[in-house]
């Protein structure tokens, strides 16, 4: 699928990943779009956001700049609200649904708030289109690790998220619903790295809560990649899932604080959290193929399967887990000098993002 000329809604577009995301659609690698709207509730994200561009007028910035002034539209709304939705979806040909509660421990105090944005969101997102023609023709649903086999209220409803776009396969036809997969994002707000930063840049300690617990991790570049790999690959009701390495939280800490005279602490599991993640579990396995660089879940609904599909080896003999192939120090540390995260090569935004 090529993008050019087309609206695209970045639902959560003031998130980590939606910036990522939208900085890229800017470069027009997948094609100039007419328009992209980012749709969040947050006012403040916004201005900074729209301040942040119209400060990039360097010549290296140029094209994106230029792409800015001429596409970008922000808009004020909540996922949750089936108006808000309606409002948004009726300008847009492709819909990335990035808007989430993601934090674990959150999640499992405020069960009913994970709800309201991760699945009912969801279904308005579906019920927009079931009841009106609006012309979308893809929308990708973002998922995550914790979806595969949950154990917390942050996984069990973005596991619901999938089911409800799969299933709206069924009852919208003319829009393809897909959606992709992946773990912890390396720089994004809220996770441990930028934690780990935060720490380190004010003495310590480091705080680890178990030390062999492991987690996948990529970039917001690769999360992005996984996007634009949907819309041009993953056929209705697919899941994509990237091949992604993983390491120890200890390998982690270890290899930010360096040489630093920085202790390292063990505070214990929290609330929700997997010793380790799986990103496709025992009975996926069975349904997953080889797509480029990818894993692709096949849809379990009868209607979804296409023929030639049946007919594919499955791609994995077990399940897909982060303890699995997990990386030493010192390919920890190469993986965090790849993506420039290690101390020095990135400060520590306000909010807890990192920037390079």
């Amino acid at each position: 699928m090529n993008l050019e000329g087309k609206r695209i809604l970045i639902t959560g577009g003031t998130g980590s990943m939606g910036k990522r995301l939208v900085r890229r659609l800017l470069t027009g690698e997948m094609g100039t779009p007419r328009k992209i709207i980012i749709f969040s509730r947050d006012e403040a994200k916004q201005h900074v956001m729209r301040l942040a561009y119209m400060d990039r007028r360097t010549t290296t910035d140029e094209v994106i700049y230029q792409n800015f002034a001429r596409s970008i539209s922000f808009r004020i709304g909540d996922v949750r609200n089936y108006h808000d939705v309606c409002a948004a979806m009726r300008e847009a040909d492709v819909v990335v649904n990035a808007a989430a509660m993601k934090q674990v421990p959150t999640c499992e105090y405020f069960p009913e708030q994970a709800f309201a944005t991760n699945c009912a969101g969801a279904a308005n997102i579906v019920q927009a289109l079931r009841e009106h023609d609006y012309p979308v023709e893809v929308v990708v649903g973002v998922s995550t690790d914790k979806a595969c086999k949950p154990v917390n209220a942050m996984g069990m409803t973005k596991a619901l998220q999938e089911r409800i776009f799969i299933a709206a396969n069924v009852t919208v036809p003319r829009t393809r619903f897909v959606c992709i997969r992946y773990g912890n994002v390396l720089a994004s707000r809220g996770s441990v790295i930028p934690l780990f930063h935060d720490q380190i840049e004010h003495g310590g300690p480091v705080t680890v809560t178990v030390p062999e617990m492991t987690r996948f991790l990529l970039s917001l570049d690769v999360a992005v990649d996984t996007v634009f790999a949907a819309l041009r690959t993953a056929r209705a009701g697919e899941t994509l899932v990237p091949r992604a390495p993983s390491a120890t939280v200890m390998n982690i800490a270890t290899a930010l604080v360096g040489d630093c005279p920085i202790p390292i602490e063990v505070t214990g599991i929290r609330p929700g959290e997997k010793m380790d993640e799986i990103m496709i579990s025992d009975e996926e396995s069975r349904r997953a193929v080889v797509r480029g660089n990818y894993y692709a879940i096949l849809p379990m609904l009868p209607e979804l399967i296409q023929h030639e599909d049946q007919r594919q080896p499955s791609a994995l003999s077990k399940e897909f887990s982060s303890a699995d192939h997990v990386l030493d120090l010192a390919g920890t540390v190469a993986l965090l000098k790849k993506h420039r995260l290690m101390p020095g090569q990135v400060v520590v935004k306000d909010g807890g993002e990192l920037l390079a």
